[in-house]
């Protein structure tokens, strides 16, 4: 279990008229943000996360970009899950496959960059989207399809499959579909109240922080009783450091890299 997984309730509308009209008409975010009562300090990421993207170009990974931020801009306007480590992107398993609908499928071309993923590349990172159509066929398949039910439960082990369950049936109830993506939330199991966020923090479901941090505190009880420690000697101790992973391919120019580690540090801090 290593990545901070999160899906995100959005239609194919949502997503064009949340993000990619703000791309291109900035200045009614004002309005938007009023008509969604989202307060001040959101309004002020959800105008950063878009003016990141406005900096977006044909070099830059659609996943790594204008993927990543739909997920963030999602998170300032509904409920989104939070499932450690637990993705479909992870799956090798090709019937899942047809439950995903590919960016370039309704994508306005003009909006796309020349390297898309639709899964999880690395961290900071949309993965595969569920229509909403497929979010209802995805859900009765797990419960009549004995090979789908077993391959969800293998990928969201130890109780994660009720959350993702539950992120599936929200968007259901409301014909949403359904975006994966990594560290847009950022638990520490250890002190929940030092859990960070890139879209607001209190929109993310607690169920599946409450789940990492059970987990967490089991996984080091285990090792205490393992090595005839006396209890919680070990959690003072214990640091939580994220590791990054590289994409599965890249032929970024240095100068890129520069630009892009200068708009992520005013982006984000």
């Amino acid at each position: 279990m290593g990545f901070d997984i999160s899906y995100h309730p959005i239609s194919e509308e949502q997503i064009n008229t949340w993000y990619f009209e703000m791309i291109a008409n900035p200045e009614k975010i004002e309005t938007l943000a009023s008509e969604h009562q989202i307060d001040d300090f959101y309004k002020t990421k959800y105008q950063d996360t878009i003016n990141a993207g406005r900096e977006t170009d044909q070099n830059d990974y659609f996943d790594k970009t204008h993927g990543f931020f739909i997920a963030v801009v999602q998170g300032f306007f509904e409920t989104y899950f939070y499932v450690r480590g637990g993705a479909l992107s992870f799956s090798t398993n090709e019937l899942l496959e047809s439950y995903y609908k590919k960016w370039e499928e309704f994508i306005p071309v003009a909006s796309l960059t020349k390297k898309i993923q639709n899964r999880l590349v690395e961290n900071y990172c949309s993965g595969v989207y569920i229509s909403a159509e497929q979010v209802i066929r995805l859900l009765e398949d797990y419960h009549h399809n004995p090979e789908i039910r077993s391959e969800l439960d293998q990928l969201f082990s130890e109780g994660r499959i009720t959350i993702f369950l539950k992120a599936l049936n929200f968007a259901k109830e409301r014909g949403l579909g359904l975006l994966e993506a990594t560290e847009v939330v950022e638990p520490q199991p250890f002190d929940l109240n030092e859990s960070k966020s890139y879209s607001n923090l209190f929109n993310c479901d607690k169920e599946g922080p409450l789940l990492y941090q059970t987990t967490a505190f089991e996984q080091i009880k285990d090792i205490e009783q393992r090595n005839g420690l006396p209890e919680n000697e070990i959690l003072p101790n214990v640091k939580v450091e994220k590791v990054h992973v590289e994409p599965v391919e890249t032929d970024t120019e240095p100068h890129e890299v520069s630009k892009k580690k200068n708009f992520w540090k005013r982006l984000f801090g």
